[in-house]
């Protein structure tokens, strides 16, 4: 269970994407973040654009999975800051026998 609590100093607004899991969202949250999720805000369908536009009124900055919004050509900086794209670790080759 994570307690809520205000945001302290060194906080940060997140809005987490819908491919990270609750686990995620628990952990950042429990390290005192100020956490919302897309699919908390019935925003699963919405397109990339809106969801930039929401993150931005919101003041948040976008963790997400979704390596189009590594795009640099697409979404740069300048215009599109507080944008963090998770690498997964890479997953090990299966072995055939």
């Amino acid at each position: 269970m994570v307690r809520s609590c205000a945001p302290r100093l060194g906080s940060v607004k997140l809005k987490l994407d819908e491919n990270l899991s609750r686990s995620a969202r628990d952990a950042l949250a429990g390290g005192g973040h100020e956490v919302v999720t897309v699919p908390e805000q019935s925003l699963g369908s919405a397109t990339d654009d809106a969801l930039i536009e929401a993150r931005r009124a919101e003041g948040r900055a976008r963790v997400t999975l979704d390596l189009d919004f590594a795009n640099p050509l697409r979404f740069r900086h300048e215009r599109y800051p507080r944008i963090a794209v998770f690498l997964p670790p890479p997953r090990s080759p299966q072995r055939s026998c």
